[in-house]
């Protein structure tokens, strides 16, 4: 199965780690550090010019992924359940 995280991008079900509300998960210097680690090794992907919402942690190629969603996490949630 795949997640549709918007504007066209889907991500495999099996492959996700962890769906993160940006509001909330940002507060954390940790999460900005590894976000920004991230950023630098180009590891991120936007998937809308729309402020993000939420992101995605997953594997694609052996290589772990953030992928920013302009969806909300229960919106995203909501699609994986039904």
């Amino acid at each position: 199965m795949f997640l549709h995280v918007g504007n066209g991008k889907n991500i495999r079900t099996k492959d996700i780690f962890g769906i993160f509300d940006m509001d909330n998960a940002t507060i954390s210097q940790v999460t900005r550090k590894y976000l920004s680690s991230n950023e630098k090794n180009h590891s991120v992907e936007t998937v809308a010019d729309e402020i993000p919402k939420s992101f995605i942690v997953y594997e694609s190629d052996g290589e772990f992924k953030i992928c920013f969603s302009p969806l909300s996490t229960s919106a995203l949630i909501g699609r994986l359940l039904s």
